[in-house]
């Protein structure tokens, strides 16, 4: 039988893998899958806990509200990351150095 401690085994490792993308990538779009797959962690530990909850079915909410926010962000992300590319030619956060023109 799968158990609350197995969805919170599986979503700490989903999470470290994201954590570990996030620092070790020089790409940017790397950078912003992993911080996808934390976010998935985070929504995968809403939906187990909302599991338990029967009454209220909070985690199911809560991970609906997570699933649209994190659409949001990668679309914001994407857009931020194509118009760095476009000015600097590198998505490689290290090679850009000033923002401003």
């Amino acid at each position: 039988m799968i158990t609350l401690t197995h969805f919170l085994i599986v979503s700490a490792c989903i999470f470290c893998i994201g954590l570990y993308a996030v620092l070790s990538k020089k790409n940017a779009i790397m950078i912003l899958v992993g911080i996808e797959l934390m976010i998935n962690a985070a929504i995968l530990n809403f939906v187990a806990f909302g599991r338990y909850d029967k009454i209220n079915y909070g985690g199911q909410v809560f991970a609906l509200f997570a699933i649209v926010l994190a659409a949001a962000a990668v679309a914001v992300g994407l857009a931020i990351i194509l118009n760095v590319y476009r000015h600097y030619n590198t998505i490689n956060p290290d090679q850009v150095q000033e923002l401003k023109d």
